[in-house]
């Protein structure tokens, strides 16, 4: 059985650093493309970042790119997300994601992964 467990979420004041981890169980990381995702209530969940299986890429959206980083520990078998110099706008409750067989063209699309953490809340202030 596939488990996927974050945690690291908190309030926070803008411009200040998070770290959430995503620990999985039922699964080996290394073989799955393992994303981050996000969502406000009543938007759509929005793409983070992802760490590709294939190649052993990042991908970032673009609202992210320059502050978040997407890590993984294969040993730990958990992956990371270092958030940095944060804003209001990235409050919002943070979801880890993991499939096997997605295609790069499809990474950025919450809808095409099969399994899913019950997500971490993080909130800044402003």
């Amino acid at each position: 059985q596939v488990q996927l467990v974050e945690s690291g979420g908190g309030l926070v004041q803008a411009g200040a650093s998070l770290r959430l981890s995503c620990a999985a169980s039922g699964l080996t990381i290394r073989s799955y493309a393992m994303a981050w995702f996000r969502q406000v209530p009543g938007k759509e969940r929005e793409f983070v970042a992802v760490f590709t299986s294939r190649n052993n890429r990042e991908y970032y959206g673009d609202s992210v790119k320059g502050r978040f980083t997407i890590s993984r520990d294969n040993a730990k078998n958990t992956v990371y997300l270092d958030m940095n110099n944060l804003r209001p706008e990235d409050t919002a409750l943070y979801y880890c994601a993991a499939d096997s067989q997605i295609i790069t063209s499809s990474l950025r699309q919450w809808r095409q992964y099969d399994y899913w953490g019950q997500g971490t809340q993080v909130t800044v202030s402003s």
